[in-house]
Order: C-alpha cells, then sequence, then structure tokens
C-alpha cells in the first residue's frame, strides 16, 4: 500500500495556499518550565476546522469534476460544502437525519444541497447519488488526498517550530494524524507523534497494541462527548498510524470538558470537545512527553452554543 508522502503533502500545500488559513503557532500559558506548550488552532479555518484542508486539496486534484458528493454530519459536510463553493461546483451532502439542526444550516449556509438520512444508511446512500448524478464522492479519511491535505498542518509546524520535540494529533478516522504524521517524520524526524483518543472511543489505541483494526461499536464509539472523534480508522489510515506514530494517548471526558473551558479562559480559543483532547492529553500526561516545545492540535471549534454554556455551568456547580 503507498503512503502519503511529504512530496504528496507540499502539492497540496500549494493547491489550497489562498483558500484555506496558515494557522500560526500559538504560545499559551498551559505549559511548564520543562515543556513548552504550542496551540495550532484549526478552529480558526473559514469553516472552523482543519477538515478545510483535505477537502480543498481533494477537490482541486479532481479532472473536470461534474460535482462532489459526501457524507458527514460535521466538519466534513462544511468543508466539502465550502471547497465545492470555491470551485464553483455543486456539492450534495448526505447528513443523519439526527443531527443538530445548527449543522445542516450551516452547510446549507454554503450552497450546499443536502440529504438527511437514516444514520446507518448515510455512507450508501452517498455512495449511491454520486453514481446516479455521476459526481466524485469525497471521502472524509479514506482518500490521499484528503491525507494530504491535512497533512500540511504537520508541514506548517514543522517549518515554524523545526526543533518541534513532539505533536499530538486528535484520531478519529486517522486522516489528519497520518498526514501530519507524515509530514513531521519528514522534516523532524526526531520529534514525536501522539495520537489523541477519548477513553470512550479508544479504538485506535486497542487496534495498533493489536497490530490489527479491532472496530467497536457505533453505540460504544458514541459514548464520548467528542462527537468528531467516533469514527474507526480505514485500512489506509491505519497504515500510516502504524508506521508514523509513535504510540496513542487517551483522555477521559471530564479532561476534555476541563480542556475546553481551559481554552476559552486562558487561551482565548473556542475548541469543540474534539478539538480539545490534544491540548488535554499535553495537560493530563505531561510525564509521557519529552522535555522541549511541544505543539498541540485543536482541530476545530464548531462547539453547539449551549454544549459551551453546560461546560461552564458544570464547572460552577462543582
Amino acid at each position: 500500500m503507498k503512503l502519503v508522502d511529504s512530496t504528496a503533502i507540499a502539492a497540496a500545500a500549494d493547491r489550497i495556499a489562498g483558500s484555506v488559513v496558515r494557522t500560526p503557532l500559538l504560545p499559551s500559558f498551559l505549559g511548564d518550565a520543562d515543556r513548552e506548550l504550542l496551540l495550532k488552532p484549526e478552529n480558526l479555518q473559514p469553516i472552523g476546522a482543519f477538515k478545510l484542508r483535505g477537502a480543498v486539496n481533494a477537490i482541486r486534484s479532481l479532472e473536470r469534476p461534474n460535482g462532489v458528493v459526501a457524507y458527514s454530519s460535521g466538519n466534513h459536510a462544511q468543508a466539502v460544502a465550502y471547497a465545492a463553493k470555491l470551485a464553483g461546483l455543486p456539492a450534495v451532502i448526505v447528513i443523519e437525519e439526527t443531527a443538530p439542526a445548527r449543522k445542516i444550516e450551516a452547510t446549507r449556509g454554503h450552497g450546499a444541497e443536502v440529504v438527511l438520512t437514516d444514520p446507518e444508511e448515510r455512507e450508501s446512500t452517498a455512495h449511491r447519488l454520486a453514481a446516479e448524478r455521476e459526481y466524485t464522492l469525497i471521502a472524509p479519511f479514506d482518500d490521499p488526498a484528503v491525507i494530504a491535505g491535512q497533512g500540511t498542518i504537520g508541514s506548517e509546524i514543522a517549518e515554524d517550530a523545526p526543533e518541534i520535540a513532539a505533536v499530538l494529533v486528535p484520531i478519529s478516522g486517522g486522516g489528519l494524524a497520518s498526514g501530519i504524521a507524515a509530514a513531521v517524520k519528514a522534516h523532524c524526524p526526531e520529534a514525536l507523534v501522539y495520537g489523541v483518543e477519548p477513553e470512550l472511543a479508544a479504538d485506535t489505541k486497542e487496534s495498533l497494541e493489536a497490530g490489527t483494526i479491532r472496530e467497536w461499536s457505533r453505540a460504544d464509539r458514541g459514548r464520548t462527548i467528542a462527537d468528531g472523534l467516533r469514527s474507526t480508522p480505514s485500512e489506509l489510515t491505519f497504515a500510516h498510524l502504524r508506521a508514523h506514530l509513535d504510540g496513542v494517548l487517551t483522555v477521559t471526558e471530564e479532561q476534555i470538558t476541563g480542556t475546553v473551558r481551559r481554552l476559552a479562559l486562558e487561551a482565548r480559543l473556542i475548541a469543540e470537545p474534539s478539538g480539545a483532547v490534544a491540548p488535554a492529553a499535553f495537560l493530563h500526561h505531561g510525564a509521557a512527553l519529552p522535555q522541549g516545545r511541544i505543539a498541540a492540535v485543536v482541530s476545530g471549534g464548531n462547539i453547539d452554543p449551549v454544549l459551551l454554556g453546560e461546560v461552564f455551568t458544570d464547572a460552577h456547580a462543582r
């Protein structure tokens, strides 16, 4: 299986330049004397999450597409809709009918046609619509072009902090961690790259320890508040993770919500729960990390306002 390399990631950086924010590495006060925490705020992208990088690269890699189709109830939906709008292409996004109305309307707001379906039929519906309309399906992570687009985050980290000691990356389907790890290992081979998962959806950690994909049930993965981290790696992303990751750290639900609060209050960054897991790993697994500069990817900030209020209300209640 051919893995995405630094050449593909460099080409992706050229394709997405001007359409995607080159986010800075922000210093924070969350570190200590031995470990400096740098935050990579992908929540500052136009659609509020890193997914835009992969979507733009994938769409711009196509030759004369008629249109695009995607399936997602979250950030990938908005990313493909926005990237298609930039390219002047029609987009159809298949979203599960139980998704929050805010996410559905945000996707429509970027000009996409939204098709609502049963959660179990979301992927099959997308494939059917792509075939019927002769559109191209843009997968959320199981696509080399998507992985390469996400990998531009890693190349930016390496460029801005070539002495980086470790990088912390959320893992769901694995596209983000695959791309970032490939880029970091190519440019900073001494740096360590750790994936981060919620304890309640730690299927990748179990899979890497077993040497084969161990798929958890949808119900088990659905227990975590980090709704963007409920997917399972594909064979493609799992191959990247096995090749490049130095390990997987896990965080609890309380650690995730506590980090959402701390990012808002101390770093002035609004993160969704999925976007807070990497900084949470820094805060709660510091002893497992090397000394020096540590980068944590804040992968998204599309948190429901009601949930954000509850996170702060619960803190005051305690």
